[in-house]
């Protein structure tokens, strides 16, 4: 697995998933196009922006959050990792966060509701 411009602790983090769900580099075809929008000259100039296939599933990502390509590579296995994920049916990330925040939100609705409810119960005499 190549190296990219992040943190150690990040590349083996991502490399062990990949090997946990049984992805390896040969079934990836990887090209780099160039992106479009914010980043001026840089970004119209450079191929910065990258596009990864998965071979067996037929899962396509393509990204360009970042200038630079290595950062790019990085996001974009991370990305595909999640839809594959997704895919088999695994908690993701994102799904975990969803479900924290929708929990969040029905402490608070049960909260208000005790407050309104005991405020409308009070009788001012």
């Amino acid at each position: 697995m190549p190296h990219f411009a992040v943190t150690e602790k990040k590349n083996i983090r991502l490399k062990k998933k990949m090997e946990s769900i049984g992805i390896s580099e040969d079934d990836l075809e990887e090209k780099f196009i160039r992106a479009s929008g914010r980043g001026g000259q840089k970004i119209n100039k450079t191929s910065s922006s990258v596009y990864i296939r998965h071979k067996p599933t037929g899962i396509e990502v393509k990204c360009m959050k970042e200038r630079s390509r290595s950062i790019n590579r990085f996001l974009a296995r991370r990305e595909l990792v999640e839809k594959i994920e997704a895919l088999a049916g695994g908690k993701t990330g994102k799904k975990l966060k969803l479900e924290k925040i929708k929990k969040q939100k029905q402490k608070r609705k049960k909260r208000a509701k005790r407050k309104y409810d005991f405020q409308s119960n009070i009788k001012i005499t």
